[in-house]
């Protein structure tokens, strides 16, 4: 059953074949959302929003099984309490997110720092999302979410978002709410393909 956390878009208020503008939609595009729209077998469409951004604009075809997976190991980790604040003090989440990526990839970046870096980053969910570098720092009883497009053929065709950190703050039960309710769509998705 979906919780009531996420805004939900059906057509028809069941599921149907009825073409590409058949999707669920949990959460705000402006915050954190998901979508989730047609499948043929195991292999589907999910959009991912942060920040009114579409991140999953390069590649938005996932394997429902493994996106899951992706999916629920982050859930766990934040019901768990693992994830953590903002390292750097007095340093905003955008600022903070290009000091995480200063040395980030680099010959000479230390295991310590690789490590440390890993600690925030969030959303490693496969090939749908490999095109944007994404940290999550916890405050109290809210997320803070920042996203970064990295890839040249996106920014050669997006230059508006070059150099750019989008930001988003979301409560973090409702963050976990819309993973959740992502959790029960992909377990359900395989099955939604037309006949």
């Amino acid at each position: 059953m979906l919780s009531s956390l996420g805004r939900i878009l059906l057509a028809d208020e069941h599921w149907a074949c009825q073409g590409p503008d058949v999707a669920v939609l949990l959460g705000d595009k402006n915050g954190f959302a998901a979508e989730v729209g047609e499948w043929d077998g195991a292999l589907g469409q999910v959009g991912l929003w942060a920040a009114g951004k579409w991140l999953t604009c390069d590649d938005n075809s996932s394997f429902a099984s493994q996106f899951r997976r992706d999916v629920l190991d982050t859930a766990d980790w934040l019901r768990s309490g693992q994830s953590s604040p903002l390292p750097f003090e007095a340093l905003p989440p955008e600022a903070t997110h290009r000091r995480l990526m200063h040395r980030a990839g680099a010959d000479d970046e230390t295991e310590a720092e690789y490590a440390f870096r890993s600690q925030f980053r969030v959303l490693n969910w496969g090939p749908t999302t490999d095109n944007v570098t994404a940290h999550l720092f916890r405050d109290a009883d809210r997320l803070v979410l920042t996203t970064q497009f990295w890839r040249e053929e996106h920014l050669i065709k997006h230059p508006e978002d070059a150099g750019e950190v989008f930001v988003a703050e979301i409560p973090t039960v409702e963050f976990v709410g819309i993973l959740d309710d992502l959790l029960v769509v992909l377990a359900d998705a395989p099955d939604r393909s037309c006949q």
